[in-house]
């Protein structure tokens, strides 16, 4: 449920804010993090970001991206922890570990559904495509106008998270909310090339790394699977971050339902990204598995081989797709549950 007033309230008292991202930055948790420190400068608050790890490389061209900064190196007190696009704490990795004994007070805006509401106020709602299309709404009840630099932060955070706005998420608030970014300005031509259309080569041979190691399994071979080994980034020069989106490439395969991308992480954990076609829902096995995230995207940390890990996945993904293949209407109960 999105509480724009409990949000604005609690914001109200408080002058000292630390706004956390969570670990794997996307652009949504950028985007929301970078516009609610200019939405709170612009009302007189001290804001700081922070994120446990680096932002990437495509998203570096945002308005004040170099404020952010690791937990560790935060003041030693804040009034606030504003938590933004963190489906639970354990996403917000070492923020939440070091930062939330130094806050008084824990606030969140956030759009999984499978988010336990955490935080003391909780502005959470799945139906919104991105959390910078209720950051957008939140500007309206703090009465803060729309900057070019704030619309460029909600940009990056919403044509992310609707891919492109190509996404089944992406709905009429979607391009309600695109108007006023237009309206304020923005680049769009210039900020679609550099988040959709750049790609570094090291990014390139990545992912021609991932399009070799991709095989189809499930009873109908609708289930597309692509495995990156430490030596496959070594190979090509390639850091975590450009994995991010491949494995949409498996998914946009002809006949695919639902998709893995499976690959070791430099922590020696492995990572895993899933994806399914509406109306299949991924997020049931993620959670299952100790990730989480939304219906038709999710992500799991594991523990484990890469071969070991992908066949744990996979077994949970055909098991939930045939599921659902005899009983569709399932997936609209769990989306309601």
């Amino acid at each position: 449920m999105r509480e724009p007033e409990g949000i604005a309230r609690i914001l109200a008292g408080a002058e000292t804010v630390a706004i956390c991202s969570h670990v794997n930055p996307d652009g949504d948790t950028i985007g929301s993090a970078l516009a609610m420190r200019l939405i709170l400068e612009y009302l007189g608050k001290k804001a700081d970001c922070f994120c446990q790890d680096k932002v990437p490389e495509n998203l570096r061209f945002l308005p004040g991206v170099n404020s952010i900064r690791h937990p560790e190196n935060a003041a030693e007190r804040y009034d606030l922890l504003l938590s933004v696009d963190a489906s639970d704490t354990a996403r917000l990795g070492s923020c939440w570990e070091i930062l939330r004994d130094r806050c008084d007070h824990i606030a969140q805006i956030d759009h999984h559904g499978t988010n336990p509401l955490f935080a003391e106020v909780n502005s959470v709602d799945e139906d919104a495509a991105a959390t910078c299309v209720m950051i957008r709404e939140q500007m309206k009840y703090l009465r803060v106008p729309l900057t070019g630099d704030i619309a460029q932060c909600l940009y990056a955070g919403i044509s992310t998270d609707t891919g492109n706005f190509t996404f089944s998420c992406t709905n009429a608030e979607v391009f309600q909310v695109m108007a006023d970014i237009m309206e304020a300005g923005l680049p769009l031509s210039r900020l679609s090339e550099k988040l959709f259309r750049e790609r570094s080569r090291a990014q390139l041979k990545l992912l021609g790394r991932a399009i070799e190691s991709i095989r189809f399994t499930g009873k109908d071979q609708d289930i597309a699977v692509m495995n990156l080994t430490r030596k496959d980034f070594e190979d090509c020069g390639a850091l975590s971050e450009h994995a991010d989106t491949i494995v949409n490439y498996a998914l946009e395969t002809t006949g695919t339902l639902m998709a893995l991308l499976a690959r070791e992480n430099d922590d020696g954990r492995i990572k895993c990204s899933l994806r399914a076609e509406p109306p299949y829902l991924v997020d049931g096995v993620a959670n299952r598995l100790g990730g989480g995230g939304h219906s038709q995207a999710s992500g799991i940390s594991m523990e484990g081989t890469l071969k070991d890990c992908t066949d744990r996945v996979l077994e949970e993904m055909r098991r939930e797709l045939e599921e659902l293949k005899k009983n569709p209407a399932a997936g609209g109960a769990k989306r309601e549950a």
